[in-house]
């Protein structure tokens, strides 16, 4: 018989090939047998804490190989996992955590050392602790294929965040299609955050076709990060995000080429970032995606491989095995072929629905009319067409949520956070994006998006700094406005509605000094340009200009292909002014092996702009 749940599933991989190596990070690793037994002793832990079937467990865990231990652990007991992103708000994850009733909260010492959440009565479990005389064999709790596996959280457009209740018959389904079967997951390397649905194709792909799964450490990502990455882990298949999919095709796209296939979705892929990786990597497929939490994790796909490349757009391709996907119009009636609608996935992979939300879950999970009775079918909120390859093609939001730097945000969530303070009258945030083109095609392409605020304020005025803080501290750092703007009233139509085109547009003003140096010209000129600002003085933060994490990638592959400064982005992080940055990189290169200390120069890129050359 077909195993019935992930834990199942997973114990059959083991059976199979018990030595083979399962999950690493670093230098630590573990087989199939010893992720076995330290989720099953950790199984144990929860049951003799009063787990119960599918009790939500609350997980709060750095990225760690421990993080495949702790999912497979609460699915041994016949919990339900829930993955809280390790850079949220306290608050906010207290929040979450009693949305769901969460009695227990599985955790590590790193997070115990940046400090819990306000925790109330819930029970903290410390993944590491060593418990005697536990036992390391399986504790076989029976598990239906409809229980809830995980419970993940997307930003609700009610203004309160949406718990999407993953069943095992949806990761079963989606973990075991055909299209995993292509001998190039064999080894995947893991960058999301495990608090979101790509994590299901990143742990459990991998784990339930008994291959590798590699947890990149925790820290941020740049370029030349990913890249050692890559190479020490032999990796060969990479999800990126689309905006990051993008910075590492414009920054160092051969950084790719050891893979054998790198994946992308969850917001427009730009066609010319799809040709520079394939024609850097010659043998390498790009696989686009489009999905949603709602469907487990993606749901379509395409396949391009050089010299293949998309035109004009790039499509997300075909549904998968086990999914059904309409277009249609208002009325919920087929579209013509060709046609504009709105995208519903139906199948073996819907979620259950939204924990403790039955009106939320009816009003997005509804009644399948091409289906079998009791069928439903997911309306996705994004409009779609096909092409003449009959390929997939996004072409906007119907709803009210965004993409903001790859993660769903419904601006209405974050309006409410703000009309919440006294000093603000009225909130309406906005996703506003700023028009770029596409490094060395001249074709348009797309800015990172960023969400503005405007508030009017209550009687006797509003406080921004306290604004922005109270933003920050209970909202995801992706949903924090990059902008806040004061107005004396909201613009109206002519029939008393919101005018969103009469909101201005606001970009930060560079306020610092003039460079001194050659070297501060160039990092002045490339804060300017990556940030899309007119120019940039040299005590101007990069953050305080709006800058994102994306845009923070870019930067410092910028700077290191003209200065050829050995730069992180979290060199970026605790130097974020030009000064700042120009002093870290004199004292790198005055530590530097070399004839009195250090480069007798700043690097070819320096020399060459002195020269005036491009």
């Amino acid at each position: 018989m077909p195993p019935t749940s992930v834990q199942q599933a997973f114990a059959e991989q083991c059976e199979r090939a018990p030595d083979a190596i399962a999950v690493s990070c670093g230098d630590t690793w573990y087989t199939y047998r010893e992720l076995d037994r330290r989720a099953n002793r950790l199984a144990h832990r929860l049951l003799a804490l009063g787990a119960e079937r599918e009790e939500p467990v609350a997980l709060l865990l750095e990225r760690s190989a421990e993080v495949a231990v702790a999912f497979l652990a609460v699915l041994k007991s016949g919990g339900c996992y829930v993955p809280l992103h390790d850079s949220a708000p306290s608050e906010r994850l207290a929040r979450l955590m009693s949305q769901v009733g969460a009695r227990l909260l599985l955790t590590d010492a790193a997070m115990r050392d940046a400090g819990l959440p306000d925790t109330g009565d819930v029970r903290i479990v410390d993944i590491a602790e060593d418990v005697p005389d536990i036992p390391d064999t399986d504790p076989r709790v029976p598990t239906l294929p409809d229980q809830t596996a995980c419970v993940m959280f997307t930003s609700g457009s009610t203004g309160r965040p949406k718990g999407v209740c993953v069943a095992h018959r949806g990761l079963l389904s989606f973990a075991r299609d055909p299209c995993w079967a292509d001998g190039r997951h064999e080894c995947v390397l893991a960058v999301a955050p495990h608090a979101f649905g790509v994590s299901n194709y990143e742990i459990w792909v991998p784990l339930l076709n008994g291959h590798h799964t590699v947890i990149a450490g925790p820290g941020p990502l740049d370029t030349a990060r990913l890249g050692r990455l890559i190479e020490a882990a032999g990796a060969t298949a990479l999800h990126l995000v689309a905006g990051l999919f993008r910075v590492v095709a414009e920054e160092a796209p051969e950084i790719l080429a050891p893979l054998r296939e790198v994946l992308t979705g969850g917001d427009v892929i730009t066609p010319g970032a799809v040709r520079r990786v394939l024609a850097a990597c010659p043998g390498i497929v790009v696989r686009t995606l489009y999905g949603a939490t709602e469907t487990t994790a993606f749901a379509t796909m395409a396949s391009l491989t050089h010299p293949h490349a998309p035109e004009d757009s790039v499509p997300v391709g075909r549904p998968l095995d086990d999914v059904r996907g309409y277009i249609l119009d208002g009325e919920l009636r087929p579209v013509p072929p060709g046609g504009e609608g709105e995208l519903y996935l139906g199948g073996a992979r819907l979620a259950r629905g939204y924990f403790g939300d039955p009106g939320g879950t009816a009003a997005r999970f509804v009644a399948d009319p091409f289906g079998g009775p009791g069928e439903r079918m997911f309306r996705t909120g994004d409009i779609v067409r096909t092409g003449g390859d009959g390929l997939l093609e996004i072409r906007g939001r119907a709803g009210d949520l965004v993409k903001i730097r790859g993660f769903r945000v419904a601006p209405a969530e974050v309006e409410g956070v703000l009309a919440a303070r006294p000093d603000v009258a009225q909130a309406v945030v906005l996703a506003r994006e700023a028009g770029t083109r596409e490094a060395g095609t001249g074709e348009a392409g797309r800015g990172e998006r960023r969400l503005v605020a405007y508030v009017v304020p209550a009687a006797g005025g509003v406080d921004l700094t306290a604004l922005r803080a109270e933003a920050a501290r209970l909202l995801p750092g992706y949903a924090v406005p990059a902008a806040f703007v004061v107005l004396d009233s909201l613009p109206l139509t002519p029939n008393g509605k919101l005018d969103r085109r009469a909101l201005p547009d606001v970009r930060p003003a560079p306020r610092g000094a003039v460079p001194r140096t050659p070297r501060q010209e160039i990092l002045c000129a490339l804060f300017a340009e990556v940030l899309d600002v007119a120019g940039v003085g040299v005590d101007d933060g990069f953050f305080e200009l709006d800058g994102q994490s994306l845009q923070a990638v870019k930067l410092v592959g910028r700077i290191r292909a003209e200065l050829g400064a050995d730069l992180t982005v979290a060199d970026l992080f605790n130097a974020p002014t030009v000064a700042e940055l120009d002093r870290r990189i004199t004292a790198a290169e005055a530590s530097a092996p070399g004839p009195g200390g250090g480069r007798a120069d700043a690097g070819p890129g320096l020399r060459a702009r002195e020269r005036g050359t491009p």
